[in-house]
C-alpha cells in the first residue's frame, strides 16, 4: 500500500469588494442604528460586489494571490475546487470558470456546497487527494457573493453578511507545514434555521416564487447562536485531542465569522485567550464560505500565523453542516 504523503498549505490569498457598506449606511433605509448592529453582531461594515462582478472574479483575485505565494504555475494546477453557494451559474460551475480563466490548462474542477462550512470541506478533499497521491496541486477557494441573496427589508438578516473571496495552495510538504487533522458532520431536516428556498428544482423560479420573496435567504438567528458555539467549541477541543496538545497550545484558532458574541462566549468556554482568535468581522461581516480563507489569508500576510504554527480552522453553517481543520502552518 502507498503510504499517505505529507501535506501542507503552500500559499494563501484573499479579495474583497472597494465597497464598503457601513451600519449607518443601513441606518438610511432600515429601523437600525450602528450602535444597535455593533452591540448584537460584532460588525461596522462589510463589503459589497458591484453589478457585473461575479463570485469567479472575486475568486479570481483570491486565486491568483494565494498562487503567487505558493509559487505554483497555472499550468501545475491539477484541480480547482470552488467552495461557494453563490456560484455564477447553476452550471458550468464556478470552478470551471476559474479553470480557465486561471489557465490552469490541465485541472479539474468542481464547486462544493457546504454552506459557511464550504471551505473547511473544500480544504478537507483537497488534502485527502494531495495525501493519497490522486494530484498533486490544488487549488482551494472559498467565494461568495451573497448581496445577491440578501433581503433589504429584513433587518435581522441583511446587516450580516458581505461579499469576498480566500484562497489557498495545497501541496506535497518539503518543510514543517502539514495539514494534521479534518472533521467534517452535516445534520440534515435542518433547513428551517438556514435556507434559500426557491431557485433549486424543489421550487424553479417563478412570478409566484419571485413575488413571494423566496430567493432570499433565511435564517434563525437564535437557533444559530446556541448551534455555532456548541460545534465550535466542540471541534476545537477535538483537533487538540487529535493532535495529542492541550487546547492551550493551539497557537490561532481561525473560526468562520459569524457574530462577535458567539466567538467571545465560545473563547469563554474554550479557556482560550479572545485575542489569539484571528477575528475580522468587523470589517467584512459574514462572508460564508470565503470568511475562513480571508481570516486565514490575513493572519498569514500580517504575521500573526507563522510557519510551524498549530492553527485550528473551525465553521459551521446551513445544511446544517460544520467542520474543522488542524494544520502546522
Amino acid at each position: 500500500m502507498t503510504p499517505l504523503l505529507k501535506v501542507g498549505i503552500a500559499g494563501t490569498g484573499s479579495y474583497v469588494p472597494e465597497k464598503v457598506m457601513t451600519n449607518g449606511d443601513y441606518a438610511k433605509f432600515l429601523d437600525t442604528s450602528d450602535e444597535w448592529i455593533r452591540e448584537r453582531t460584532g460588525i461596522r461594515e462589510r463589503r459589497f460586489a458591484p453589478d457585473g462582478m461575479a463570485t469567479s472574479h472575486m475568486a479570481e483575485n483570491a486565486a491568483k494571490k494565494a498562487m503567487e505565494a505558493a509559487k505554483v504555475a497555472p499550468e501545475d494546477i491539477d484541480l480547482v475546487i470552488c467552495g461557494t453557494v453563490t456560484p455564477d451559474n447553476m452550471f458550468p460551475s464556478t470552478a470551471c470558470h476559474l479553470q480557465h480563466r486561471l489557465g490552469c490548462v490541465k485541472a479539474g474542477a468542481f464547486d462544493l456546497s457546504a454552506a459557511c462550512t464550504g471551505f473547511i470541506y473544500s480544504l478537507s478533499v483537497g488534502w485527502n487527494m494531495v495525501r493519497t497521491g490522486s494530484v498533486r496541486n490544488v487549488l482551494v477557494i472559498g467565494a461568495e457573493k451573497l448581496s445577491t441573496l440578501l433581503n433589504m427589508q429584513d433587518r435581522t438578516s441583511c446587516i450580516l453578511f458581505g461579499d469576498g473571496a480566500g484562497a489557498a495552495v495545497v501541496r506535497p510538504s518539503e518543510n514543517a507545514s502539514e495539514i494534521l487533522f479534518s472533521s467534517l458532520h452535516s445534520l440534515g431536516g435542518t433547513e428551517d434555521i438556514m435556507s434559500l428556498p426557491a431557485g433549486g428544482s424543489a421550487m424553479p423560479a417563478s412570478h409566484s416564487s419571485v413575488d413571494g420573496k423566496h430567493h432570499y435567504l433565511r435564517i434563525k438567528g437564535r437557533e444559530v447562536f446556541k448551534f455555532a458555539v456548541t460545534k465550535m467549541v466542540e471541534q476545537v477541543e477535538l483537533c487538540a485531542e487529535k493532535c495529542g496538545v492541550p487546547v492551550s497550545k493551539i497557537a490561532t484558532i481561525i473560526p468562520h465569522q459569524v457574530n462577535l458574541r458567539i466567538l467571545e462566549y465560545a473563547s469563554e468556554k474554550l479557556n482560550f485567550p479572545l485575542d489569539r482568535m484571528m477575528i475580522n468581522i468587523d470589517r467584512y461581516g459574514n462572508t460564508s464560505a470565503a470568511s475562513v480563507p480571508i481570516a486565514l489569508d490575513e493572519a498569514v500576510r500580517s504575521g500573526r500565523v507563522k510557519r510551524g504554527d498549530l492553527v485550528v480552522m473551525v465553521a459551521f453553517g446551513a445544511g446544517l453542516t460544520w467542520g474543522s481543520v488542524a494544520v502546522r502552518y
